[in-house]
This record gives C-alpha cells, structure tokens and sequence, in this order.
C-alpha cells in the first residue's frame, strides 16, 4: 500500500494533489525526502567506493608505468647489449677467418719445411752411410798398409843383415889376399894379420845376427 503510494506520487496531477490533504502531502514528502537521502548516501557511498577503486587502479597504474619504464630501460641496455654481442660476434668471427687463414699458410708451410728437413735429414742420412763406409774402408787399407809396412820391415831386416854379413866374409878375405898368403893353404897361422875363418866363427855371426833379432838367410 505504502510501496504504491510511493509510486503512484509521481502519477498524479496537478488537481489530485491538491485535493489530498495536507498532512498526507506532508507525509508523502517526508517519505520522499528520507528516500531521497538514502539515495544521496547511497550514490555518496558509490561515489566513494568508486574514487578508492579508481584511486587503487591509478596505484596500480602508476606502478604498471614504472614497471613499464623500467622494463623499457632493460629493453633498451638489452638492445645496447645485443648491438655490442652483435659487433663482438663479428669482430670474432671476423678474426676467427684471420686465423683460419692464417692457420692454413702455417699449416701449409710447415709441411714445405717438413718435407725440406725431411729431405735434408734423407741427404744427412745417406752422406753419414758413405761416411761410415769410407771409415771402413780405410780402416781396411789402414790395416793392410799396416800390414804390408810390418812384412817390409821384417824384410828389410833380413836383407840388411845378410848384406852385413856379405861384408864381413868379403872383409876376412880381402885382408888375408892383402897379407900375401896362400888362398889355396889356410895361410899362416902365425901371421898376425891373418884371422883363421872357420865353422866356429860362422856360428858365433849366425848367433850375433840371432841376438839382434834378425833371420839371416846363409
């Protein structure tokens, strides 16, 4: 009843509120204004759950804005960072080449200096065989010429001493022809220049040349 009371107020007209009474009038506005503040202070209370939702969106905006400032900034020095691995990238890949080729000419030579050494140590190798077969050799004619110097040593020796004694016989026997005695008798045995020569004599000279150390060939 009160509810449609409530709604039909703003329905009537002009000439049916002024037929009703005065205290109901009074009434109905009273109810309206209570309703009007209520509705006052529910919009108030709207209005300020309204402004600290807002004012907690512009806190969380405002942090959203440094977060993205900062986010910015990372993405910038991230971009400063790429660009200086980017130029670093290619400075190294840039140097790595370098030393590719450089690499190569060392490689390559290396092997010409290889294969030099290894042809000079082929060369070393074969001059120190030849080396090693001339030292045999002359060795061989070292000991050969040693050899052959020791036989005409010997020889000499042995020619030497049977020409001592050639001298000796022809000595004694041209003093005895010089004495004037007879070749053909033993000469005179009291003759001071003669010396008898007989087979005791020749072997005290076979026993001298011995001692010397000599073979005399008789």
């Amino acid at each position: 009843m009160e509810g449609q009371g409530r709604a039909d107020v703003g329905q009537l007209s002009n000439e049916e509120l002024l037929i009703l009474g005065k205290e109901d009038l009074i009434r109905r506005l009273r109810r309206l204004d209570s309703r009007n503040m209520d509705l006052m202070l529910e919009h108030g209370n709207m209005i300020k759950d309204v402004n600290r939702r807002l004012q907690v969106h512009l806190r969380e905006i405002r942090n959203l804005k440094q977060v993205n400032q900062k986010l910015q900034e990372d993405n910038q020095e991230l971009r400063e960072l790429c660009c200086f691995l980017d130029d670093d990238r290619q400075k190294g890949k840039k140097v790595s080449r370098e030393w590719q080729r450089f690499s190569r000419y060392t490689a390559s030579v290396l092997s010409k200096d290889v294969g030099l050494y290894q042809q000079k140590l082929n060369e070393l190798e074969a001059s120190q065989e030849a080396l090693r077969t001339e030292n045999t050799e002359l060795k061989e004619i070292v000991l050969m010429l040693d050899e052959e110097r020791n036989g005409a040593g010997c020889r000499s020796s042995i020619d030497s001493q049977s020409s001592s004694l050639s001298n000796l016989n022809a000595s004694v026997t041209v003093r005895d022809i010089g004495d004037g005695s007879s070749t053909s008798s033993a000469g005179s045995v009291g003759s001071p220049d003669h010396h008898p020569y007989n087979d005791d004599d020749n072997d005290e000279v076979k026993e001298e040349s011995y001692g010397r150390g000599g073979l005399v060939l008789l």
